[in-house]
């Protein structure tokens, strides 16, 4: 609901200022466009585009056109360099993981929405990658929304909610 994937059936959803609960379709898909970056459990990469293309295609469907410069600075920081003219079923499913939080970072959004981000990625991976989340969240001012069943990836989180079939069970603000 807070990506505006899906509808609230009652109460509302705010996200930057905007009640998604009152938004048509086409303004929620426009909304997602601009302000959110999705990092999905299966990757969702398209198989017939190889990483470099999964990852523009999220700048062109932004609409501001490809930026070579944020696209550099993002594939080294997540080590996709010699990677990025493979296909999704050439990449381990780590690299899959890492085109996925490419794809959703590349156009800078107020919030990104990773569900297990780490969950296919060694400890050295895992760790930069959180340290990447923790960075965008501190510097860049960006909402990070991370679902994970890993305790040692929650700490990395400012505030975390422990939920148990649906309900919060408890809260914790750390950093």
């Amino acid at each position: 609901m807070i990506g505006g994937l899906a509808q609230a059936t009652r109460g509302r959803v705010l996200l930057d200022g905007n009640d998604l609960t009152e938004m048509s379709d086409a303004a929620r898909t426009l909304l997602r466009r601009h302000k959110v970056g999705f990092v999905f459990q299966k990757f969702n990469l398209l198989p017939t585009l190889d990483a470099y293309h999964n990852i523009t295609l999220a700048q062109h469907i932004h609409g501001n056109g490809f930026d070579p410069h944020r696209f550099q600075a993002v594939a080294e920081l997540l080590g996709l360099g010699d990677r990025l003219h493979h296909r999704p079923s050439e990449l381990s499913g780590g690299e899959q993981q890492r085109v996925a939080l490419a794809r959703a970072i590349i156009t800078e959004p107020k919030i990104v929405l990773a569900d297990e981000p780490t969950g296919n990625l060694d400890t050295r991976t895992s760790e930069a990658v959180l340290g990447l989340l923790r960075r965008l969240n501190k510097d860049l001012g960006q909402t990070i929304v991370m679902i994970t069943h890993n305790p040692e990836a929650a700490t990395y989180g400012n505030r975390v909610l422990h939920m148990r079939d649906g309900s919060v069970v408890n809260g914790s603000a750390s950093h």
